[in-house]
This record gives structure tokens, sequence and C-alpha cells, in this order.
């Protein structure tokens, strides 16, 4: 490490001096912190990971990371996940990676930040890994918020975290029934506006007159029926964030009026001359294609690009076949007052992971709320699911057939993974279950 004191002969500290003196300084962080050596081992953890990630009887200090975090027998990027280890060695500087990490309260989703300490030579010694719990999103069923832990679905979290902290207006994009309000939400609940108003604007179905009504407010008597001043959605959203949920159906003739409230910042009840100050951070979603209809004239150019500064795209639930599961479990046991937890046969739940759920989440907790009148006995069964066409790809279950999958498949075990329609990691989750990794 650079700087780093010497004996009076000049020779180096020895290497636990080194790091002791690293954890030293590293005691003063709030954030969980760990030091690896490049061989992955876990050298040694100031107080807050020991107090957060720290399983009692489970030794830490001279394991591998991978092994620790994940239960994986070989470094992350063999088990088809991205290795931050691997990637601050090729930048020879820090990376950033959300994964889903075992903790004593179980898998979690952990943003990591890992950074290498090179010596006076430019060779990397060691590395500090810096971790931080995502607390807007569960990685195992829940009774609300967010739930996943597939690819694609920690892909659009990874960008969320990044962009939360910051002031930069986020547009939500993806189909319809993806959950942008839950995203919106945990947008607003990582940001520095946590505190604030957290106010939701329906854009669809609103005339301009009534639209703007609703967002800017109005004053007594402004038209027939206005019998009293109220407030605007702007001023309620005041120091929190405002949500425009399809903002895509905002009427053309309303869009300037919007795009001179983020501009300015400033705006005008119905029926006032008083010019008032909006404070609110700015998410926007739609399931429309923006793009296209800025071609058609039908939405402008210039909204657009105020509101898409950091846009993220939301997969559907057929990207997610990972997170069925989950989500079917989550749902299930969030059950209205008065009402039983219920639970799935293992048939019932196959045929939902086989489905490609064009109306998204939405359709799938339709679906289960359906079943659900049909399970007298508690159990969800396949009888009592509506039929619905299958996707084409079946996912492997059972040893012997993923026995047979993978001595005939002539591809990549990534190429294997994206056959059967699963992430490279649960790929290998199953193989290593199976004994066959």
């Amino acid at each position: 490490m650079p700087n780093t004191p010497s004996s009076k002969d000049d020779t180096p500290l020895p290497r636990v001096s080194q790091v002791q003196s690293l954890v030293s300084f590293l005691e003063h962080e709030p954030h969980p912190m760990i030091v690896l050596d490049p061989d992955y081992n876990i050298l040694a953890a100031n107080t807050a990971y020991q107090r957060q990630f720290a399983s009692v009887g489970k030794p830490f200090i001279g394991h591998k990371c991978y092994q620790v975090s994940h239960h994986y027998d070989v470094p992350c990027d063999q088990a088809g996940e991205h290795c931050p280890m691997k990637k601050a060695q090729e930048l020879r500087g820090p990376d950033r990676v959300l994964h889903i990490h075992h903790t004593p309260r179980g898998p979690e989703h952990v943003d990591v930040e890992l950074r290498p300490i090179l010596d006076g030579d430019g060779v990397i010694t060691a590395y500090v890994e810096r971790l931080a719990v995502v607390r807007s999103v569960s990685a195992q069923p829940s009774d609300d918020g967010l739930v996943g832990r597939s690819p694609a679905f920690n892909a659009a979290l990874s960008a969320l975290q990044r962009v939360a902290p910051s002031m930069l207006p986020v547009l939500l994009l993806g189909e319809s029934g993806t959950g942008k309000e839950l995203f919106a939400r945990a947008v607003h609940e990582a940001s520095e506006r946590a505190s604030g108003p957290f106010v939701v604007v329906d854009c669809s179905g609103l005339t301009e007159t009534l639209f703007e009504s609703e967002l800017f407010g109005h004053e007594k008597g402004a038209f027939t029926g206005a019998t009293a001043r109220k407030p605007g959605l702007v001023e309620t959203a005041q120091d929190g964030t405002l949500f425009l949920d399809e903002i895509g159906d905002v009427p053309l003739g309303m869009q300037v009026k919007l795009l001179r409230l983020i501009e300015s910042g400033t705006y005008r009840r119905v029926g006032s001359i008083d010019t008032l100050h909006a404070n609110f951070r700015l998410v926007a979603a739609t399931h429309k294609p923006l793009e296209a209809m800025m071609t058609r004239g039908e939405f402008r150019q210039d909204l657009y690009y105020r509101i898409s500064a950091f846009p993220i795209v939301l997969p559907p639930l057929r990207e997610r076949a990972d997170d069925i599961a989950l989500l079917v479990n989550s749902f299930l046991q969030r059950a209205e007052a008065g009402k039983r937890t219920l639970t799935i046969e293992p048939d019932a739940l196959v045929q939902l992971q086989q489905r490609d759920w064009p109306g998204n989440i939405r359709e799938l907790r339709n679906v289960l709320e359906r079943a659900r009148l049909f399970a007298d006995d508690g159990v969800i069964r396949s009888t009592y699911l509506p039929d619905a066409p299958r996707s084409p790809a079946v996912v492997a279950d059972g040893g012997a057939t993923l026995a047979t999958l993978l001595a005939s498949f002539k591809g990549t075990r990534s190429e294997l993974a994206a056959s059967l329609r699963i992430s490279e990691r649960t790929l290998y989750r199953r193989l290593k279950e199976q004994g066959l990794a």
C-alpha cells in the first residue's frame, strides 16, 4: 500500500499490521466494510459488517467472499454473475454492482462497491468492499413493496439505486402491469426527499382543463363548480416527489404548461395571476412509445428530453421467470383481514411459470385472486387456474432431465440457460443442487 509505515531498517510492516491499520481506519465508516486479498479471501471486517452480515457460529475471516456472501464454490463470474473484483482488477479502479447476498435475515439485495488498494509499484495488494443493504426491495416473499431477484429485475433495480440519490428526472418505461408505481415509490424512498410526500398523478383519461386544475389547483370561482380554492397536486408534492403516471396521455395542449413547470419551477392556479414556486423531484412513467409519438407530433420533443434524463426500462414478467415463485408466494401471504393465507401445489406453480403473461404482474395477481375463490382447502391447484397459452420453452425440472440436456447440449452454459429461459445463475444453482456443476 502507498505510504505504508516501515520499521527502522526500512522493512515493510507485516501484512497483518497493514490490515489492522486499514481496519482501524474503516471502523469510523458507518457502512459495513471488509478487506479482501486478491484471492477472494476475507482478511478483516469492521464492526458495522459484523453487526449486519456476520452469523453466529459461521466464521468468515479467511473464507472466500463468494462462499460467505453467495454460498458459491466458484467466483461470481464463473457462476453467471458480475464479479466486482474481476472488473476492479481490469479497471484498476472501483467497481459497483447490485448482488443478492445471504445474510442472517435471509437473502437480501446488497449494493456492493469494491476499491483496489495499490502499493508504491502500482500492484494491487488488497481490496476494500463497502456493502449497503437495499431496503426498498425484498429478495424473499414480502407483504408489500418491490419483490424480485432475477437478473432482469436486478438490472432495473441497480439503475434505480444509481439515480435515486440525485435530483435527475426519472422516466420509467415498460409494459402495463410491470410495477411502475412501485418503482417510482422506491426512487422516492431511496432519495433525500424520502421524508417528504409522494404524490401520484394519473395522467390517463383527463381532459386538458381537468388536468390543469388537478395539477395546478384552482381559485374559487375559476369555473362552474369551483366553490372554493383547491390546492393542486404540484403544491401537495412540495419538498417531495411528483409521480406522473402514464405521461404519454397528457393532452398536447397541456404539455407546454408542464414543460414550463419543469423548466422554471413556477406555475399558477387556474383563475389566479399569482406565480407560485414548486419544489419537487419528478418521476414519470409510460407504456407508450414516446419517441414514435414525437415523430407523429403527438408528444413534444422538448418535453421528452426534459423528463427522460435517466430512463429505466422495467422488464416484463416473461423475462422474470425466476421471480414468479417469489411473486406468487408474496401475493398469497398478502391476505386481506379475515382471509387465510394460502399455499400453491407444485404443478400449479409450474403452470404459472410457463405462461407468457401479457398483462404482467397485474395479470398474475388477478389469476391468483380468482384461484383463491376455489381453494376451499387452502391450497391453489392447477385445476383452479384459467387456461392460457404456455410459453414455447419449458424450464428443465428434475435431475434426470437436466442431466440429459447437459449431456446433449452443444453450446455454452449461458446458451443453455437462455434456451431454458432461466438465468445462468439459476442454471448454476440447479446444477450444483443436483451434483452436476
